[in-house]
């Protein structure tokens, strides 16, 4: 499989928009390093609002303009796992989340992305993004402002984000392969 982008396919507006939050990753990590600090905290809350609003702008967008592309099919959830990642990452290195709840998140994504690249070499093309995974996502980025906020853990919006984000990891995972092997099937004629 040889995927090849026209200048006009990479550069759209929501492919621009999900690059954007590839980077904002950056200052992120940053701002949770110094989460003690004078605003950092604060920072650190804005940077998540405006990546979850770089993830709702570029679907939408890429919608309205009719600019759905192979790649940004691509773009888009890797830019959700850059910035998951790097959140993630850097709150087990501070001490934020518990060990196991960092090597899930890094887990699903490592197996996603690794199924997506199995998958897309089978069908030629990549397997967009489902609602169950964004749902998982969102969950993620929940929790990850309830300990921005430093709710305790025992708090009931802090319990459902982080207990609910944890049964969507596995229930991602199991739907995201059911719906590869499906694609892989009708694509060989199996079904």
């Amino acid at each position: 499989m040889k995927l090849e982008y026209t200048g006009k396919q990479i550069f759209t507006i929501s492919n621009c928009i999900s690059f954007i939050r590839v980077f904002l990753a950056i200052p992120l990590w940053l701002c949770i390093g110094k989460i003690g600090e004078g605003n950092y905290r604060l920072y650190a809350i804005l940077l998540c609002v405006l990546a979850y609003l770089t993830d709702i702008t570029d679907g939408f967008l890429a919608r309205k303009f009719n600019e759905i592309t192979e790649l940004g099919k691509i773009i888009d959830p890797f830019a959700d796992k850059v910035v998951v990642g790097a959140v993630i990452l850097k709150m087990y290195l501070e001490g934020l989340v518990p060990p196991f709840y960092f090597f899930m998140v890094i887990g699903r994504d490592i197996l996603i992305l690794a199924g997506g690249l199995i998958v897309s070499k089978k069908l030629g093309r990549v397997l967009p993004s489902n609602y169950l995974g964004k749902l998982t996502v969102v969950f993620i980025g929940f929790y990850f402002m309830m300990v921005l906020f430093n709710v305790p853990g025992t708090n009931i919006f802090n319990m459902l984000f982080f207990y609910g984000s944890i049964i969507l990891i596995f229930a991602s995972l199991i739907a995201y392969y059911i719906r590869a092997k499906e694609f892989i099937k009708k694509k060989d004629g199996v079904i």
